[in-house]
């Protein structure tokens, strides 16, 4: 008997995707994923696109401008909270060291590691923390979570879109793979983090 955990999800998923308010708690779950959550925004936005795909540059929109917003108090967690909230949340996600590394790539790169973290599946609510302890300019720093942001969101977005039927029959049938490959690869990465 075979154990089937991620394709009921994927459904349920999909039955969310199609409510009504399914664009609010898009912008919720995008909102809170910049500055603290750690459910990544694609999760809701590729069935959304699936389910309602002439709508798919909206909710790209939608969640770009709703993670800027969410990074934005990820600055300000950092710039403000720090002491308080921002060291809870970096106990809570175990990511001190990974901030510690996030510190050395702003004193690299400057301003552009933020375009890259909003861009990359690396957790961005590191990188906007991260950016108001070390006091980035607001500005550049908003300027270049849009590009980012809008980059990854409208990609996924566009990737589902054109792909649309063929995609959903694919991932129907790949979904606990999927499912179980991510999963282990998690493992692995913690293992391999906490060996490092």
């Amino acid at each position: 008997m075979k154990i089937r955990i991620f394709e009921p999800i994927y459904r349920q998923v999909m039955v969310w995707s199609r409510y009504r308010l399914a664009p609010i708690y898009l912008g919720l779950i995008s909102f809170a994923e910049s500055s603290f959550f750690p459910i990544p925004v694609d999760v809701m936005l590729a069935p959304m696109v699936l389910a309602k795909r002439d709508a798919a540059w909206r909710f790209a929109f939608i969640a770009t401008i709703t993670s800027v917003l969410g990074g934005i108090v990820g600055y300000f967690i950092g710039m403000f909270l720090f002491d308080n909230m921002g060291q809870w949340l970096l106990d809570t996600y175990r990511a001190h060291d990974r901030f510690e590394q996030v510190q050395a790539l702003f004193s690299e790169y400057g301003v552009w590691i933020v375009f890259i973290a909003g861009f990359t599946p690396i957790p961005y609510k590191v990188f906007t923390i991260a950016s108001g302890v070390i006091g980035v300019a607001l500005i550049p720093f908003i300027i270049a979570s849009a590009f980012g942001r809008a980059g990854r969101f409208y990609l996924v977005s566009g990737l589902i879109y054109w792909g649309g039927p063929t995609i959903e029959k694919s991932l129907e049938k790949w979904v606990e793979r999927i499912g179980w490959g991510t999963l282990l690869l998690i493992v692995l990465g913690l293992c391999i983090y906490k060996l490092a």
